[in-house]
């Protein structure tokens, strides 16, 4: 691979370092910029890209074991060009370990740091050397650790999950999460399945790989694609990058064709177009016009027309809507860490006051959103998170301080996915007596065991009187 796309790369990552850039989208822009670039060489960029941080407590680790300098006090680009190098020698057998070690000292040198060449060449060397009995954390002694290490995630996350869900669980949790994770397209819901079928066929006959889920037969996952905007029925307005969770709770929430759906968090707006799909009408908001312009851009490809959008902010209450929608969506800002495996440096901005805070932002909404239900309407909360305090606990609150009772997801979910969920709220160990009242009306998706990013969602209905 050419030296040019390694010096691309370490940019990037000192982009990221200096700046707090998201990685999803400092790697979009650079992907973009670079274009021209060949198609093999601009999947060499992501993959190091995405592996060097998705995997940097892992590549630290190693580094801290085997480099008389710890990672926290090297210079930021000889931090981010043993990351990457270390990233390539571990995860990466196509390239050499041999070429991984010159190229590294080569960039070192053309960045004026000929000094470092030797630290460079030896530590690599030295890890290359050991790659196949590469030192852990005890697994028995010390499991919170071991896992953080081997899956990459901050202890304090690790050990918050191993609370809730238990060792085993928390492990498929964590190696769903390093996964590929697929592009996700979800067909128009009212679109026939032989049409379906045929931009199915369409797009497999330009080369992408195609699955079908086993929950919601108009949403597959897509492989080997580049462009999605060029694939068959796209610009026809077929089908729409949606992940099966998101589809899965607008199915939950049961709209009915008279229904005016208020969806009062849109953005990235999946959930307002599947409703505008089953819905009179459905009033899409969200508190930025960059948003707004996304969704209706969307909108107009898909051919939706019975969709109004507003940018208005969810934590004010808006008196003309009390009483009004039939059905109310509240997929609420949240920490994200259900979607890690998209969105890789999720896992290292987040805090437990940060947790704090964004719990404390969806009780707003949530307070001064809640009267838009009107009596015998569903409120459909949902988060893209793991986090039992954004999730479970929320939902509890909502019951507790509101006038809404649980609804019962079966029948309104998939068997499958039902009898998924009872599996899961009879082991873990918070499920079992904590929400016993309320479990029945809500799923928590999980990396690693269910088909989907981790998400949550419950079903609520107003009481009447």
């Amino acid at each position: 691979m050419a030296e040019n796309s390694r010096e691309l790369i370490l940019d990037a990552l000192l982009e990221m370092e200096r700046n707090r850039e998201y990685s999803s989208k400092l790697i979009r822009a650079v992907l973009d910029k670079y274009h021209y670039l060949d198609i093999q060489e601009r999947s060499f960029m992501k993959r190091v890209l995405e592996g060097t941080v998705e995997r940097q407590i892992e590549l630290d680790f190693y580094l801290n074991h085997f480099s008389t300098v710890p990672v926290n006090k090297m210079k930021p680009l000889i931090r981010c060009l043993m990351r990457m190098s270390v990233y390539q020698l571990l995860y990466m057998d196509a390239v050499p370990d041999s070429a991984v070690c010159n190229e590294a000292c080569k960039l070192a040198q053309k960045r004026k740091f000929s000094n470092l060449k030797g630290f460079v060449n030896g530590v690599l060397r030295k890890i290359a050397r050991e790659k196949e009995q590469l030192p852990l954390p005890d697994r028995k002694t010390n499991a919170g650790q071991y896992l953080s290490v081997k899956y990459s995630m901050p202890l304090w996350l690790v050990e918050k999950w191993l609370a809730q869900y238990g060792r085993e669980r928390v492990e498929s949790l964590l190696g769903g999460l390093l996964q590929i994770h697929p592009v996700s397209l979800r067909f128009r819901s009212d679109l026939p399945e032989e049409k379906r079928r045929e931009y199915v066929t369409a797009m497999e006959e330009r080369g992408a790989v195609l699955c079908q889920s086993r929950y919601l037969p108009y949403v597959y996952t897509a492989t080997n694609t580049d462009y999605i905007g060029e694939l068959p029925g796209f610009a026809e307005g077929a089908f729409v990058v949606q992940d099966v969770s998101s589809a899965l709770a607008v199915e939950a929430a049961g709209i009915e064709p008279s229904d005016f759906v208020l969806d009062a968090c849109a953005a990235p707006g999946g959930k307002t177009m599947l409703a505008a799909e089953k819905a009179r009408r459905v009033l899409s908001r969200d508190v930025s016009y960059e948003k707004l312009d996304y969704i209706q851009e969307n909108l107009e490809r898909m051919q939706l027309v019975n969709v109004d959008t507003q940018v208005y902010d969810a934590r004010c209450r808006d008196e003309q809507y009390v009483s009004r929608a039939d059905v109310l969506l509240l997929d609420v800002p949240c920490s994200g860490l259900g979607i890690i495996g998209k969105k890789r440096d999720i896992k290292y901005n987040v805090t437990p006051e940060s947790l704090a805070s964004i719990a404390q932002l969806q009780k707003e909404i949530v307070t001064n959103s809640w009267e838009y239900v009107r009596p015998g309407g569903i409120l459909l909360y949902s988060t893209c998170t793991i986090h039992e305090e954004e999730n479970q606990k929320l939902v509890q609150w909502i019951t507790e301080q509101f006038p809404f009772e649980p609804v019962s997801l079966e029948g309104r979910i998939p068997a499958l996915l039902w009898q998924e969920k009872e599996k899961l709220d009879k082991e873990s160990s918070s499920q079992k007596v904590a929400y016993r009242a309320i479990k029945d009306c809500m799923v928590q998706l999980l990396p690693g065991e269910m088909e989907a990013d981790g998400f949550f969602f419950a079903v609520l209905r107003r009481r009447k009187g």
